[in-house]
């Protein structure tokens, strides 16, 4: 009995380990197209809560001296005794996520700016008068 109870608590300690975190966000971002094998990924920090966990990752590119890292946090749930992410912090949709600052909550990107040296109309279609357009006041 004491030999099963020690069985599955190294099982679940092995599930529960920094390197299936981060393997299952390689899982992850192999699947979206981006080439692990071409990147420096360095696990920052782990925090599980039962079968889910927050896990925050920085990313390089290999051999770029200098190169200024990209930190992402994702969040994970056990699936199948894997790591599988479910979300990112910043993402839409995901309760608790907190947008990454100048993010667009409402999707969509940011606001078209105007062209230097364009006009830019009201909604009315026609330009605003100048000080210089309007007539000379009159005294009372």
């Amino acid at each position: 009995m004491l030999l099963l109870i020690l069985c599955i608590a190294a099982c679940q300690h092995g599930v529960q380990s920094n390197e299936a975190v981060r393997q299952g966000i390689i899982d992850h971002l192999s699947k979206a197209g981006i080439n692990v094998a071409a990147m420096d990924l360095t696990l920052s920090s782990v925090q599980f809560n039962g079968a889910k966990a927050d896990a925050t990752i920085s990313m390089t590119a290999k051999g770029i001296q200098g190169a200024t890292p990209m930190s992402l946090t994702y969040h994970l749930e056990q699936q199948n005794n894997k790591w599988v992410v479910v979300g990112r912090a910043g993402s839409a949709g995901h309760p608790g996520s907190t947008a990454a600052p100048g993010d667009n909550p409402h999707g969509g990107g940011a606001m078209p700016t105007a062209v230097p040296g364009a006009e830019n109309p009201p909604a009315g279609g026609s330009k605003m008068p100048s000080p210089q357009d309007l007539p000379p006041a009159t005294k009372k």
